[in-house]
């Protein structure tokens, strides 16, 4: 006896696994993410000197708009040379400095009380131009920042422009 038997085939659930998909979109998330905030420009606060009201527009001795700036140059040999003002422009001869309290540090602490003593205003302090020459090593660098840190300077400015008067100041000393 022989009985009709329809044989039925399985139904299979059909799934699908995503977790490939996910992964991509994740990482496609996050590569966008970095790229957008790495195209963001990147704004600094520009402080200048602001012009001195006795100036008549002559640069006199240590005089003028650039009483608050002072510039120290780094070279090798823990080498620092600063002056203030323009060079060449200033009665005040550049001065060499070592690192350390009794060295740059009490120096950049004296111009700082100068300069705030003379415009009477604390939250006016110096503006330090620091420029590494290329013999300058990056420990002398780090340094330097540090001292303006130590020192609470909060406007300065990394520059590798020398001009023909300071590559002569560097050779000569």
């Amino acid at each position: 006896m022989e009985i009709n038997r329809k044989v039925r085939s399985k139904k299979l659930n059909t799934r699908v696994d995503l977790t490939a998909m996910v992964s991509v979109s994740f990482l496609l998330i996050v590569f966008f993410m970095v790229t957008t905030e790495l195209t963001k420009p990147k704004i600094m606060a520009l402080s200048l000197p602001e012009k001195d009201p006795a100036w008549d527009g002559v640069i006199r001795c240590g005089a003028g708009i650039d009483y608050r700036v002072i510039t120290v140059l780094l070279d090798d040999k823990d080498k620092i040379i600063t002056y203030s003002g323009l060079l060449g422009y200033s009665d005040k001869l550049p001065k060499e400095f070592k690192y350390g309290v009794d060295g740059i540090h009490k120096e950049l602490l004296n111009k700082k009380n100068k300069i705030q003593e003379y415009t009477g205003d604390s939250n006016r302090g110096p503006i330090v131009i620091i420029k590494p020459s290329k013999k300058c090593n990056f420990k002398n660098l780090v340094d330097i920042l540090d001292e303006m840190a130590i020192s609470k300077i909060d406007t300065y400015a990394i520059v590798n422009e020398f001009t023909p008067e300071e590559y002569k100041l560097l050779a000569y000393n």
